[in-house]
């Protein structure tokens, strides 16, 4: 039995503050089943802490070291770039920002910087474009924290990540490092953080974006899950459900996928 299951957030468990209906119900059969629950998530502005608030607020018992941001893929991809105690500036988030301190870099909002990372915040204006764009053509270390071009919401879909670090890029004319998922720097972190339960077999990986998500599995030798819920809908909006290779699983959401997998119900 695949022992470690990771699960995106926005579109899979929630979609904004709202929990998508049993996704609550369908984490905590797993964990009762003996699946350890990881979560990874795109979404930069977040801290740890408060994806674990969230989490439990909907009922879900959680701690930090169960989730994996694509901010503290970031700050680990910056160890190969710039040295400890670098000046990173941070256009970004709170979660950037909490990610960078923990690895000893000197976070700033203005240039001179040794390294820009780019991630979601709804603070965004042409200031901040001017001082990201101004330190990177100026020789900074480029990273974007993931260049996801929309996320779900309640009402729909919201402009994401990829919309402002393609505002950075054009008025910078560089293009960046990217550290979330599907690449390699959030593979490594996945592997090492999860380590001891991939010792004993391969993970599985639910997502409702098949080009983060299944692209995140494929780099990481795991199934893919595909829940309807978010970004694909299995009608032709949003991405596609991807026919070569298709997902191992795809539900309309992760209550379906629970079920399934404790096999409540036979594979369709």
């Amino acid at each position: 039995m695949t022992k470690l299951i990771c699960c995106d957030l926005d579109g899979v468990l929630w979609l904004g503050p709202d929990p998508i209906p049993g996704s609550a119900e369908a984490i905590n059969a797993l964990r009762a089943a003996g699946h350890r629950i990881g979560y990874l998530t795109n979404n930069s502005s977040r801290t740890p802490g408060s994806v674990v608030d969230q989490l439990q607020t909907m009922g879900v018992e959680a701690v930090d070291d169960d989730v994996v941001t694509s901010a503290q893929a970031a700050a680990a991809l910056l160890r190969e770039r710039v040295g400890p105690g670098a000046r990173v500036l941070a256009c970004a988030g709170l979660g950037v920002i909490r990610a960078l301190e923990a690895e000893g870099y000197a976070v700033v909002d203005r240039g001179p910087a040794d390294a820009v990372v780019v991630g979601f915040h709804r603070t965004f204006d042409f200031d901040g474009l001017d001082r990201a764009s101004t330190a990177v053509r100026a020789g900074a270390a480029f990273v974007a924290t993931n260049v996801d071009a929309t996320f779900p919401g309640p009402d729909g879909l919201l402009p994401g990540n990829g919309a402002i670090v393609a505002a950075v890029a054009t008025a910078s004319g560089r293009v960046p490092e990217v550290a979330g998922k599907p690449e390699a720097p959030t593979v490594n972190l996945v592997r090492a953080r999860f380590a001891g339960e991939l010792a004993r077999g391969s993970g599985l990986m639910v997502g409702d974006r098949p080009s983060t998500d299944g692209a995140l599995a494929a780099a990481l030798g795991w199934p893919f899950a595909l829940v309807l819920s978010g970004i694909s809908d299995g009608d032709g909006g949003g991405e596609p459900v991807p026919a070569d290779p298709p997902p191992a699983y795809v539900t309309p959401d992760l209550a379906a996928l629970a079920t399934r997998l404790l096999g409540a119900a036979p594979d369709r």
